[in-house]
């Protein structure tokens, strides 16, 4: 799947999603009123198209792309375990895993101690797989809206 097809199901098929490109990157952000204060913009998932932000997954090819993805940290524990600690010398977290393998479940070079997972250019391997986490990120980042808008009315 490409990246642009991938952005259209991610836009498509969860409701409230506001799709936010900058510098050919992809921000999936659950915002269903389209008015959120900056600070709470969080991406649910990321998709990333070149070595802008890491250079650990070797994305400045041609079709290569990585799809982050957030999910809450019991989902994060049954797939990899405690998230990692160490870090290297670049900032990247120490987690075993080769973070340019392709079409791979794994967990996010820098951000899998906040319970990020990812996979480069994603394709029969992982695309049925990380269907059910976009759709688990999706409806963590709406309990998350919902509570800010609870709290922010109260």
């Amino acid at each position: 799947m490409s990246e642009q097809e991938l952005t259209r199901y991610i836009g498509s098929t969860f409701e409230g999603v506001d799709v936010v490109e900058h510098a050919g990157d992809t921000y999936f952000l659950y915002d269903p009123d389209g008015d959120l204060p900056p600070e709470r913009q969080h991406p649910f998932a990321t998709i990333v198209t070149g070595d802008r932000h890491d250079r650990v997954s070797d994305l400045d090819h041609p079709g290569a792309y990585r799809l982050n993805i957030g999910l809450t940290k019991a989902t994060y524990v049954s797939l990899f375990g405690a998230p990692p600690t160490r870090r290297d010398e670049d900032g990247v977290l120490e987690t075993g895993f080769d973070h340019a393998e392709r079409d791979r479940l794994t967990p996010h070079p820098v951000y899998a101690d906040r319970h990020w997972v990812c996979v480069v250019t994603p394709g029969g391997a992982t695309l049925e797989a990380v269907r059910p986490l976009l759709a688990e990120a999706h409806a963590f980042a709406a309990r998350k809206h919902a509570n800010f808008v609870r709290r922010a009315g109260s």
